[in-house]
């Protein structure tokens, strides 16, 4: 891959092909990659801030995210746990684990197709 290609946006599917993808919400937004990674940081490390620093993003930053995220649908993604002996953190809802599981799932479909489409180009 020369370094032109690393400067295309989307991500490298298939040998010749890049693409990008979202999934749409019930009311409103998008989730994409990066916000997927977001959710799955959050879910791994239970904790908001926690999660953007290992993204080297802000408090503030991840915070406008999981708001917009979780006004996607009518039940929320991620929820905050109050205090406690080791204090709060956040959690993510049987929701907001099927959205990063339908995410994949998609994503590994999208891969195979390209990988196919590659080889006819």
């Amino acid at each position: 891959m020369s370094q032109e290609d690393n400067k295309l946006p989307g991500e490298n599917y298939s040998e010749k092909i890049r693409a990008r993808f979202w999934i749409t919400g019930e009311n409103s937004g998008y989730v994409g990659i990066g916000r997927i990674e977001l959710l799955q940081r959050i879910d791994e490390l239970g904790s908001m801030n926690k999660a953007a620093k290992s993204m080297g993003m802000s408090y503030k930053r991840a915070w406008k995210l999981i708001q917009s995220l979780n006004e996607m649908y009518d039940e929320p993604l991620v929820v905050k746990e109050v205090g406690g002996k080791f204090g709060g953190g956040s959690v993510l809802t049987a929701r907001g684990k099927k959205l990063i599981l339908d995410f994949k799932r998609v994503e590994s479909e999208l891969q195979s197709f390209l990988e196919r489409m590659s080889s006819v180009i």
